[in-house]
């Protein structure tokens, strides 16, 4: 088998590309907001759903634990990256001028403030209605001495078996904890000098977390491991008086460093430094229970964690991502959100043919209004038609199980030439991405790792088909992965086409990530690193002279993530010269708002809602003749100059007027689940202002099913209903209209 490292592209870019240089006087540190600090509020505000009580109870608890895990996430990347520097006397100062110590106190100080937040809310709010529910977490000696007994009963027969106590002394030094793993840890009273004064143990991943009990009037009762395990601490350390006991928990830098230029297997080395991770430096340690400042000392000693602002004091659960085992399998339909079911967006719906269907007409899916089950069918469909040739497609993110990757290994089973571009260093999902890879690699597909030293992120899917005496090439191109997960959790944006000039730019973007230099001109797909911010800030600068003219200007702009300084200054410039500039941030936005003279035309909006907002458009007046483009890609520095990303427009007249009214217009108009970022860098609720309510998501879902309905006139919305593994009655019908078409 070749190497990885042969399947890797080196793109040949220029040593320098010119620095834009700042508009004047934007320069001001003040004029921007802290990176780390924005990420910061961006969880707050997934924290304020988890307080909302208009949220449905089960829905609030979800929120709970989504931040924990982004949380986890932070300390392991942005918050290791920052120690790292202190560490190796790095000065890297950000555009806000703040040094990475001054950083590190500010985050933690925010970090600290958040989660007794979040511990307040559960101890307060989440637990007492959750209890109210008939769901209760109990201590065990809160239980009966029968319910005890029981337990433990249960725990010398199924649990005790698989601990291993440690008790530290010379002879058994701390050992080395696992990345978010939960320990239990007990401080002894010393009768000798050579006496031991501390044990653990490490909670394997194998035991449950919380264990069910019955307790009479409640629904479901469970207490955790961890308290089980203080409760029989004496059987773990029979021969020592017990003190204090506490749970704990250490995150460590996860983030990985891989030398594209060294070595021969890129798979390799992205495996070993997956292994180095596990012992990675600790950055943060959680710690709950009833230990004395001394033993918490002790153990930032043992973990090499100096700085008191790494040690957060947890006044309840830890690891609390996993509380949702609580509520699972409970269906009670007042305690979620309203149900809802993509729907298959009709033009594909009802097509026989849906390769004659994308010919016809561009197709634009609102993911996860309009099914995902849409791109798979696709895919499926072309793997499976003997007029097919060739398939190639980007895999960032795939997902457990994924039926995108069977259609391609059978693909490559029937003899087409397939080619996957998959993207090792997908931060958190390097291990899964290796296994697809190994999985497709051993089906014949072509397995691809993009170019070296950058991260291919574009999302695109080409297909190219045999028809008549001629080939066709269609091409599916999206703002979010090729995953059936999170494709209905995340809202995304998709598009079929089989735009000819389309088609050209899907080719040289496959050759180029499989090793040929780049066209000399790209028809209609704009990419990172090849002047996907050059052609950003031009096309503000356009708006901005359009303004200065007396032309039509206008900016509305929706992304994850606004960081890169040099659009933020051109956003500055162009406020300035009178164009009106919405932006749409999920996450983090260093830009700030309203500030007299400099950004008081520009506002910035932020929904947080039952789904993930994570299409990236962008919509420009230009002078009347509009534009909207889509992709994968933020305004940061990673994304235009560290990976492969791409950028397209929308053609279609009726679809760019789709887009900018029923899909940007309504969300800057979200009075229920928007947010406005005020100059100070902090996010107000978009008030009403007797203004009707409007949730943006709720009325995406509604035109979902008002698109799907009257296209089917007279056929139940659960027909409509994209159930994978499920033939539902539209299905029933495109098969009874292909046979008919058959006969």
């Amino acid at each position: 088998m070749a190497n990885r490292r042969s399947r890797v592209s080196k793109l040949n870019l220029p040593a320098h590309v010119p620095h834009r240089p700042r508009a004047e006087g934007v320069t001001d540190p003040k004029l921007y907001i802290n990176r780390e600090l924005s990420w910061l509020e961006f969880n707050a505000r997934v924290l304020s759903e988890a307080e909302n009580p208009e949220v449905p109870l089960f829905e609030r608890l979800k929120f709970l634990t989504i931040f924990s895990s982004n949380l986890d996430e932070f300390f392991m990347v942005r918050a290791a990256g920052l120690q790292a520097q202190v560490h190796n006397g790095v000065h890297d100062i950000p555009p806000d001028g703040a040094s990475a110590e001054e950083q590190l106190e500010l985050v933690s100080e925010r970090a600290h403030a958040l989660c007794s937040w979040q511990m307040n809310i559960w101890q307060d709010q989440v637990r007492p209605e959750l209890a109210d529910a008939g769901i209760a977490l109990y201590l065990p000696e809160e239980l009966s001495e029968e319910t005890q007994a029981a337990l433990s009963k249960r725990f010398m027969r199924d649990i005790f078996p698989v601990l291993t106590p440690i008790a530290i002394d010379p002879a058994h030094p701390f050992p080395h904890l696992r990345n978010k793993s939960l320990n239990v840890g007990i401080a002894f009273k010393q009768e000798r000098a050579d006496d031991p004064s501390f044990g653990l143990v490490q909670l394997p991943s194998s035991l449950p977390r919380f264990l069910e009990v019955q307790v009479p009037g409640k629904r479901k009762a469970f207490v955790t491991l961890e308290d089980l395990i203080f409760q029989e601490s004496k059987s773990l350390f029979p021969h020592v008086k017990r003190l204090h006991h506490c749970a704990f928990r250490v995150t460590r830098n996860f983030d990985l460093e891989v030398d594209e230029d060294e070595g021969e297997d890129l798979m390799l080395a992205i495996q070993a430094e997956l292994r180095k991770q596990e012992r990675g430096h600790a950055v943060r340690l959680e710690i709950s229970g009833d230990v004395p400042d001394h033993v918490i000392d002790w153990l930032t000693g043992e973990l090499n964690l100096n700085a008191p602002q790494d040690i957060f004091r947890v006044n309840g659960p830890l690891r609390f991502e996993s509380l949702g085992v609580l509520v699972k399998k409970d269906e009670r339909k007042e305690f979620k959100d309203k149900a809802f079911s993509p729907l298959y967006v009709p033009p594909l719906r009802e097509s026989a043919d849906i390769f004659r269907t994308i010919r016809q007409q561009d197709i634009l899916l609102h993911h996860p209004y309009d099914s995902f089950e849409a791109v798979i069918d696709f895919v499926t469909r072309a793997a499976e038609d003997p007029n097919v040739l060739a398939i190639k497609q980007t895999l960032y993110r795939t997902g457990g199980e994924s039926p995108l990757v069977r259609a391609l290994q059978r693909a490559a089973e029937l003899g087409k030439q397939v080619t996957a571009v998959v993207e090792l260093k997908a931060r958190f999902d390097e291990a899964s991405n290796i296994q697809w890879a190994r999985t497709l690699e051993r089906s014949g597909v072509n397995v691809m790792y993009g170019l070296l030293g950058l991260k291919t992120h574009a999302k695109v899917l080409l297909v190219v088909r045999k028809e008549g005496d001629r080939l066709r090439r269609y091409v599916h191109l999206a703002t979010g992965n090729y995953n059936q997960q999170t494709a209905r959790l995340y809202e995304d944006i998709s598009l079929f086409t089989a735009n000819e000039e389309f088609g050209e730019d899907a080719t040289s973007l496959f050759n180029l990530l499989t090793g040929y230099t780049a066209p000399e001109k790209w028809n209609h797909f704009i990419l990172a690193p090849l002047g996907l911010q050059e052609a950003t800030l031009g096309q503000i600068d356009r708006e901005r002279d359009n303004a200065l003219n007396g032309k039509p200007a206008r900016i509305i702009a929706k992304m994850n993530q606004l960081v890169d300084t040099d659009v933020i200054d051109a956003l500055y410039g162009a406020s300035k010269a009178g164009v009106k500039i919405d932006l749409l941030v999920r996450g983090i936005c260093c830009l700030r708002p309203g500030v007299p003279g400099v950004s008081e035309n520009i506002r910035v909006h932020a929904v947080v809602d039952r789904f993930l907002e994570h299409a990236r458009i962008f919509y420009f007046k230009n002078a009347g003749d509009e534009e909207i483009y889509c992709g994968s890609a933020d305004w940061m520095p990673r994304n235009f100059r560290r990976r492969v990303e791409s950028v397209f427009p929308i053609i279609d007249p009726q679809l760019k007027k789709q887009m900018k009214n029923d899909i940007l217009d309504l969300m800057r108009r979200d009075n229920v689940k928007g947010w406005l970022l005020n100059a100070d860098g902090r996010y107000v609720r978009v008030e009403k202002n007797g203004e009707k309510p409007l949730r943006s998501q709720n009325r995406f879902m509604q035109m979902a099913r008002e698109r799907a309905l009257s296209a089917a006139p007279g056929i139940r919305e659960s027909s409509l209903k994209a159930t994978p593994g499920k033939e539902s009655t539209l299905e029933r019908l495109r098969r009874r209209h292909r046979n008919r078409q058959k006969s």
